[in-house]
Formats: C-alpha cells, sequence, structure tokens
C-alpha cells in the first residue's frame, strides 16, 4: 500500500514501547511504501509520551504524538488517533502487543474489496471472564447495530482513509470498535474480517474488562443507535 498511518493509543505503556517502536520500524516497510505513528497518551503517568518521542528520534520513525493532560478512555484516545492520521490508509492496533503489528499483512489483501479490514482473535490470551463479557458483547452489538461481526472489539483494523473521513466518531469507550464498522455500513461502505492469532501481553498492566468502562460502552451503545449516523462529509 503506498501510505498507512499507524495508531496506537497508550495509557502507561513505556515498557511495551521499548520493543514495540523497533519492532513497528522492522515490519511496516514490508506493509507501506511510507508510515508514520500516531501514539496518543492517554493521561499516561510513566512517561509514555517523553519515552515515545526519544525512541522515534532515535529510530528515525515520523511520529505524531496526541497528549490527553488526563485519562479520558480508550474511544477518546483511539477516536482523536484516527483523527490525526494524514495518509491513505489508517490502522490501529493497541501498543500492549496482543496483536501482531506484523498480521496487518493479512489484512492489506482484502483492501481491495472492502473499505474496512478488521482482524478476529482466532484464540483468546486473556482471562476467561473477558472471554465471556466480549462473547454477550458481541450479541448485543450485532442485536442493537445490526453489524454482523464475530469479534467486534479486536483492536487490529485497517481503513480507507477517505471513507474515515466521511464521518463524526462520537465514541469515548470501547464501544469505537462498534461504531467504527456501523458507521461504515451507514455510510455505504463495505467490512471484512480476518483471522488473526492473538498473544499474550509481555509487559504492564491490562486495563479493560472492568465494570464501569463496560457499563459506559453500554450507555454509548444505546445513544449511538438512536442518534443516527448523521450527514455524510463527501
Amino acid at each position: 500500500m503506498p501510505g498507512l498511518s499507524l495508531v496506537l493509543p497508550a495509557h502507561n505503556e513505556s515498557e511495551n514501547l521499548r520493543w514495540l517502536l523497533p519492532h513497528i520500524k522492522d515490519v511496516l516497510p514490508g506493509i507501506a511504501a511510507r508510515f508514520n505513528v500516531i501514539i496518543v497518551d492517554d493521561g499516561s503517568t510513566d512517561g509514555t509520551g517523553a519515552l515515545a518521542e526519544s525512541l522515534a528520534r532515535e529510530l528515525r520513525i515520523g511520529l505524531k504524538l496526541v497528549r490527553h493532560d488526563r485519562k479520558l478512555g480508550y474511544g477518546a484516545a483511539v477516536g482523536d488517533g484516527l483523527r490525526a492520521a494524514d495518509l491513505e490508509f489508517t490502522a490501529f492496533t493497541d501498543a500492549d502487543g496482543q496483536l501482531e503489528i506484523a498480521d496487518l499483512a493479512l489484512l492489506v489483501p482484502h483492501l481491495n474489496e472492502a473499505d474496512l479490514v478488521g482482524g478476529w482473535r482466532l484464540t483468546r490470551e486473556d482471562p476467561a471472564f473477558r472471554s465471556v463479557i466480549s462473547g454477550v458483547f458481541n450479541q448485543l452489538v450485532l442485536l442493537t447495530l445490526r453489524i454482523p461481526v464475530k469479534d467486534v472489539n479486536c483492536a487490529l483494523k485497517i481503513i480507507r482513509t477517505d471513507m474515515l473521513r466521511r464521518f463524526e466518531l462520537h465514541s469515548k469507550s470501547a464501544l469505537i470498535n462498534a461504531e467504527l464498522y456501523w458507521q461504515v455500513q451507514e455510510h455505504g461502505g463495505r467490512y471484512v474480517q480476518v483471522g488473526v492469532p492473538h498473544h499474550p501481553r509481555r509487559m504492564g498492566r491490562r486495563s479493560g474488562g472492568r465494570l464501569i468502562p463496560i457499563l459506559r460502552a453500554t450507555k454509548e451503545l444505546a445513544e449511538i443507535r438512536f442518534r443516527g449516523s448523521g450527514p455524510r462529509r463527501d
């Protein structure tokens, strides 16, 4: 592909960025002719933003750093990162290493038939309770938004940037994954899913699967369904 902006939402991910940014430099040239990295530092207290800037200079990686003075949440971080993308295609994944950056190559061929290509996890390297919550949430999303996806929250996705610019994203929670599929569908686009491996977290602490974020995502699901997609931005 010609150009790829890779968005990484990050809250206290300095340990993971030490190995992840060099890995990105190794693998992305095999996927895109040009690339840049957009890290959204979501109120980190461990120096995530400063470390990202230092590593990017050392590695000579094009970096955009978006800073949140306080933690605004996963969806807010992803949304601000997507809005900062400026190359022909935009991808995002988490900074915890559970999804392999190189596996974006599994998604790229399907961009010939779709505007959005998302992964679905072939296995789950998470505690059992998170898999149960994910399954229930997928069914809720399917019923509410009528998007037939099997693993809506898998954070390995590529979208055409011109499609991304057709709509506004409203979600501040993990519901942003579902909203992306729904907005593409509502704006006449197409999406497909591809199975991808899932890996154990290498370092740091996971923050998903807590009650308050789950309740926030459920509330946003209802709001988005009844708000509607809004006008096209062609």
